[in-house]
């Protein structure tokens, strides 16, 4: 059985200063999705939604 591989979402820093931020929590609440959020083009944080984060936890995920 092969693992599913996750491809996470890319935003900008940007989009959540121009009030966009609200947008992509819901969407990752609703759809599990992972987000990688990039400033100056490079990677600076991950948003996951909580269910993830405890699931991460679950399976002994040092995060």
């Amino acid at each position: 059985m092969e693992k599913e591989v996750l491809i996470p979402e890319n935003h900008t820093a940007t989009e959540f200063l121009r009030g966009q931020a609200s947008r992509i929590f819901e969407s990752v609440a609703e759809k599990d999705n992972v987000v990688m959020v990039n400033k100056n083009s490079k990677p600076q944080n991950v948003i996951i939604s909580y269910e993830r984060y405890c699931r991460l936890k679950e399976n002994g995920a040092d995060i």
